[in-house]
């Protein structure tokens, strides 16, 4: 019960620090993100919360995360989409997500690592607008 408390806490601030309000819905899947500390697509977030929320009160709850860089895109091997909560590994000055991601092929979980992606010289013509870079192996826990 406390430590729920003290999530509920948690996810109200860093709502507010996001220049969002602090609802029920936006707080309950926050909290989930804060939990699960790994990238969750929105069938995972389905499946975690409460029944109440329909499918199209959770894709306006992950519109607004991502519109307001609260939590980023994170395409897996499937081609299948995946959110994060941003954290050390988004660069909050710039607010880019060019980062390394890491999905576990035992566990199935992918997260964000703490390393840029390096830096990739496209041919003439071409211009990036998002660079994605997925590792697969085994992360720590299950290792």
């Amino acid at each position: 019960m406390l430590q729920g408390l003290r999530m509920s806490a948690v996810s109200g601030t860093l709502l507010r620090d996001f220049k969002l309000r602090a609802t029920p819905n936006r707080e309950e899947i926050l909290h989930l993100f804060l939990l699960k500390n790994y990238a969750l697509s929105h069938s995972d977030i389905e499946r975690e919360i409460d029944n109440s929320l329909d499918r199209v009160t959770v894709y306006r709850t992950l519109k607004t995360f991502l519109d307001k860089g609260l939590i980023h895109k994170v395409l897996d091997d499937e081609g299948s989409l995946k959110y994060a909560l941003c954290k050390e590994a988004c660069n909050t000055a710039e607010h880019h997500h060019d980062h390394v991601h890491f999905k576990c092929i035992k566990c199935g979980q992918t997260s964000c690592l703490n390393i840029e992606v390096p830096s990739v010289k496209l041919p003439k013509g071409y211009k990036a607008n998002e660079v994605n870079l997925l590792i697969q192996g085994i992360c720590e826990r299950c290792n």
